[in-house]
């Protein structure tokens, strides 16, 4: 596919009569060839992309955390297959992951650390809650910065939603974050959401400035209601195995090219990476 694999599997869903309920799972392979390279991030991107076909009543906060819930506990039980299969990943050292994963809106992570940049916010919440997923990504916060770019034609990060406490929030969308015991960083595994409706597709691209994307196919079949509600994502394969294998480097898990620099650094700290 030349095009974003986002919108491929919305218009599939139609392609293929998925009713409700139903969706489909791809087993994607990608380069992105001016992508910067460190030691979890790769020209060569593979990943589980999904989507689901949902009602109007579906899409809403409760939703979504429920499909989150469900996408961690696959997570976890993962993580037990693994070091059952290899007992000497289970270590004492190396934390398994926890049974719960924890909500916040990226409004009030802004609240609790208004000093610090988007990646030392996460950085510090990991350190209270291991397991996060972080909703409202694209929104723009009252800093005047989103917690980071989201295209205005994929999730619905406008929408506006009541967090826990009760506090008027936006968006349906998020990450799922780890802490990564073995690099000691934020590991982002997935980037998911409820998709934009003909309403807020509309409302994203005035905030962003590009409403002329309403002359395109993609974006016509969305204001004409020819393609079905729904709600998807994409796991990173590498990236899962990175963190359930105990691995410092995507180059232990998968195979790609790679700086000779970067392969040096590596093999100094006794890291073997994939050729």
């Amino acid at each position: 596919m030349v095009q974003a694999a986002t919108k491929w599997k919305r218009v599939a869903l139609k392609r293929f009569n998925m009713a409700v309920g139903e969706g489909l799972c791809t087993d994607m392979r990608a380069v992105r060839k001016d992508y910067f390279l460190d030691h979890d991030h790769s020209a060569y991107v593979d990943q589980w992309d999904w989507e689901r076909a949902i009602t109007a009543e579906q899409r809403n906060l409760e939703f979504l955390k429920e499909t989150v819930r469900k996408i961690w506990r696959v997570l976890v039980n993962a993580e037990r297959h693994v070091q059952k299969l290899f007992p000497q990943l289970k270590s004492a050292k190396y934390p398994d992951l926890p049974e719960e994963i924890t909500f916040i809106h990226a409004e009030d992570l802004l609240d609790m650390y208004p000093d610090l940049p988007r990646k030392q916010r996460e950085t510090e919440i990991l350190q209270k809650f291991p397991a996060i997923f972080i909703i409202g990504i694209g929104w723009t916060l009252k800093d005047g910065y989103p917690h980071e770019m989201r295209a205005a034609d994929y999730d619905d990060w406008v929408t506006p939603a009541k967090s826990d406490a009760g506090r008027l929030t936006h968006g349906l969308n998020g990450d799922i974050l780890v802490w990564n015991p073995v690099t000691m960083r934020r590991h982002e595994l997935t980037s998911m959401g409820i998709r934009v409706t003909a309403e807020t597709l509309r409302e994203q691209l005035r905030l962003t400035g590009q409403l002329d994307f309403l002359n395109f196919p993609y974006h016509r079949a969305i204001l004409n209601g020819e393609i079905p509600l729904s709600i998807g994502g994409g796991i990173g394969q590498s990236r899962t195995l990175m963190l359930l294998l105990r691995k410092a480097h995507l180059g232990e898990v998968s195979v790609t090219v790679w700086p000779k620099i970067l392969k040096d650094m590596c093999e100094q700290k006794n890291i073997h990476v994939l050729e």
